[in-house]
């Protein structure tokens, strides 16, 4: 039998093993035996299924639920699970999975009767059952006709759209099936685990009108994740999706189909007016209460909150209001006073890289009548010098603030809580794939971040993907713990936004060479936006929020 050698980086030794091996095999005659089993495998940096076969050399690192790419194997594996239970239950029901919420993911099914505890605890213990038995994901690749045939058989629709809408002329599916039964199938755009024995943690538990799909929590998975408040981020979830069901388009095959057929500057039109509405009535709100003179805006990386505050003092003006930007990145302490991280490293995303006795100072004199001269903070030098700009608050002044740490109950503790209106923006991508493929929201804001880190910053493609996980830990323990503190909560995403990023951010990710690490993360997200057909880049208008990352803004920055 002929030999191939691969290069194993889990133990950093080249092997030798037969041709036409499945990673299965290799991972069982290296004899691993990784402390949670192994869910897919880096192949020449790329993610592929344990049923992938090795032909040639190859690199190969097997992945568990601890990595980012393994826990999503994982999920996606859960998904058809429950899918297989709502099926056996409930033939012909729609389930929608996908909304990542409290720690685990909101999910809605169309029964008579509603999702009542009960109807949870008999998914929850067909579920179990169903991975008792061990069943196997079964792969099949296939003409994209056979597959499309299957699909609308099964009542699933938006998969047909999808699958129509791309052109492939080959795809694949997953089957799971019991004894001679017709097998169910079902389509994901990852690769699922072998075995339904291998999801070893699970729960569901009602849920606002449906269910949540508690995972393991990836840091420590022998634990669920753990549950987190997030009642205001839900209410904007269904909300954006009660409009996008309204307008006809709440996955992408309905999006693809949109803009196929000449709709794209209605889709445009309609995105933009919804969320100028929704920042109308933000500026309604501040206007009608005299007492607010600070506005605090909070969000993520690249949730577009630069953006987001312009346009609320344009609706601030509107309303008669005298709006004044201060950007908090200006109350830096000097950077050899900033605090470091485990490594030693400064580390900028910490509350106390923020001079939050200097921005309290100043908030308690602006709002006594004083005059302040504003600090500029010059990253060249890293240390903060005079502006030469000095403030003194006006009647119908409001101070718009907009930075990591704005909601951060420390950032503005000596502010009266009269004083000051909290908001919390954030880019949530509310659009599916299709009903049991949702869109990551730190896939879009990776997305933005690496268009205009290219365009502005000078950030290679591989860079901003590199620095990714210490800004999303950043964002983790800075500022999604304070989001339910705000007053209202806007998504700064839109609907077609990942259809007109497409043209931009492909060939930014084609630049990520095979030997990086970042190249996984690079195909992955290119194959996704393959799902999306391109849109005409001249619909979307200067003023939007999009053209922050994309370039061609009408407002400076």
């Amino acid at each position: 039998m002929r030999k191939i050698r691969i290069f194993c980086r889990n133990t950093q030794s080249w092997v030798e093993v037969p041709k036409g091996s499945t990673l299965e095999e290799v991972y069982a005659q290296l004899g691993l035996n990784l402390p949670y089993g192994t869910t897919n495998c880096l192949v020449n940096n790329r993610s592929e299924g344990l049923h992938y076969t090795l032909n040639d050399s190859r690199d190969v690192e097997f992945l568990d639920i601890t990595d980012d790419s393994g826990l999503r194997t994982y999920t996606r594996s859960l998904f058809f699970v429950l899918y297989k239970a709502v099926n056996n239950h409930f033939p012909g029901a729609r389930l929608r999975i996908g909304t990542p919420l409290s720690g685990g993911y909101f999910c809605s099914l169309d029964i008579e009767g509603g999702v009542t505890p009960q109807v949870v605890e008999n998914l929850k213990a067909e579920m179990q059952r169903l991975i008792d038995a061990d069943l196997a994901f079964h792969r099949v690749s296939c003409h994209t006709t056979d597959a499309i045939e299957l699909f609308r058989q099964q009542g699933l629709t938006p998969k047909v759209k999808l699958l129509e809408s791309i052109g492939d002329l080959y795809t694949h599916y997953y089957t799971l099936q019991e004894n001679e039964e017709t097998p169910l199938c079902d389509f994901f755009y990852g690769s699922l685990l072998l075995r339904t024995g291998q999801l070893r943690l699970f729960d569901i538990i009602p849920f606002g009108d449906g269910l949540l799909l508690r995972v393991p929590d990836q840091k420590n998975p022998g634990q669920l994740r753990p549950m987190r408040r997030q009642g205001m981020m839900f209410d904007v979830f269904r909300e954006e999706h009660r409009w996008q069901d309204i307008l006809g388009v709440s996955t992408v095959g309905e999006l693809n189909r949109a803009i196929l057929s000449d709709h794209t500057n209605d889709i445009v039109a309609v995105s933009e007016a919804l969320q100028e509405k929704k920042i109308s009535r933000i500026a309604d709100h501040i206007a009608a209460h005299p007492h607010i003179k600070v506005v605090l805006i909070a969000g993520p990386s690249s949730s577009g909150k630069t953006t987001f505050a312009k346009r609320l003092c344009v609706q601030l003006m509107a309303c008669g209001k005298i709006p004044y930007q201060i950007s908090l990145d200006n109350y830096f302490v000097d950077r050899v006073l900033s605090p470091r991280d485990e490594k030693g490293d400064y580390d900028f995303e910490h509350i106390e890289a923020v001079n939050l006795e200097l921005f309290n100072r100043h908030m308690e004199q602006l709002l006594a009548g004083e005059e302040i001269e504003l600090p500029f903070y010059d990253f060249t030098i890293g240390r903060n010098v005079p502006s030469g700009k000095h403030l003194k608050l006006q009647d119908e002044m409001v101070l718009v603030l907009e930075g990591n740490h704005a909601l951060n109950p420390r950032m503005s503790e000596k502010v009266p809580a009269e004083a000051k209106y909290k908001i919390y923006a954030s880019a949530l991508t509310t659009i599916m794939l299709d009903d049991h493929n949702y869109i990551p929201t730190t896939d879009c804001r990776l997305l933005r971040r690496i268009c205009r880190d290219y365009k502005y910053r000078g950030y290679a493609p591989q860079e901003v993907i590199r620095r990714c996980p210490s800004v999303t830990a950043g964002e983790e323990r800075w500022i999604i713990p304070f989001q339910e503190e705000a007053d209202v909560m806007i998504n700064t995403s839109l609907l077609y936004e990942l259809a007109a990023l497409r043209a931009q951010a492909l060939p930014l990710l084609g630049m990520v060479p095979e030997s990086a690490a970042e190249y996984a993360t690079a195909t992955r997200l290119r194959k996704f936006l393959n799902y999306f057909v391109p849109m005409p880049l001249e619909a979307i208008p200067p003023t939007s929020l999009l053209r922050e990352f994309m370039g061609h803004s009408s407002f400076k920055y």
